[in-house]
């Protein structure tokens, strides 16, 4: 009986624990995490302008932010993308934050 509470228990952990602060990255997420990253790039090669754009979760209950590219280029004053790049920090399962960082004119 003790095995089987046991069990339920620790699969009831990792169900509520599965998707807590993670975030875009191209490789797993760690204990800690600090990945950068591409998204996309244009034939634009402007860059003199940055904008960066950031959501953040804890615990995966508490979550919040715009890390879209229209809120980067807004941040930035830009009309013109050259490249998204995103930039993942986190200390899994606690805290998570993603930006989105747009370089153009």
């Amino acid at each position: 009986m003790m095995k089987k509470i046991a069990t339920i228990a620790a699969l009831s952990s990792v169900a509520l624990l599965g998707g807590c602060a993670a975030g875009y990255t191209p490789v797993s997420t760690g204990l800690i995490t600090n990945v950068k990253g591409p998204i996309t790039a244009t034939e634009y090669s402007g860059t003199s302008k940055t904008g960066t754009a950031c959501a953040s979760t804890i615990i995966g209950l508490v979550n919040s932010g715009d890390a879209s590219i229209a809120a980067a280029k807004a941040n930035g004053g830009i009309s013109k993308v050259s490249t998204v790049d995103f930039h993942t920090q986190g200390f899994y399962p606690f805290f998570g934050k993603t930006c989105v960082i747009v370089k153009g004119d």
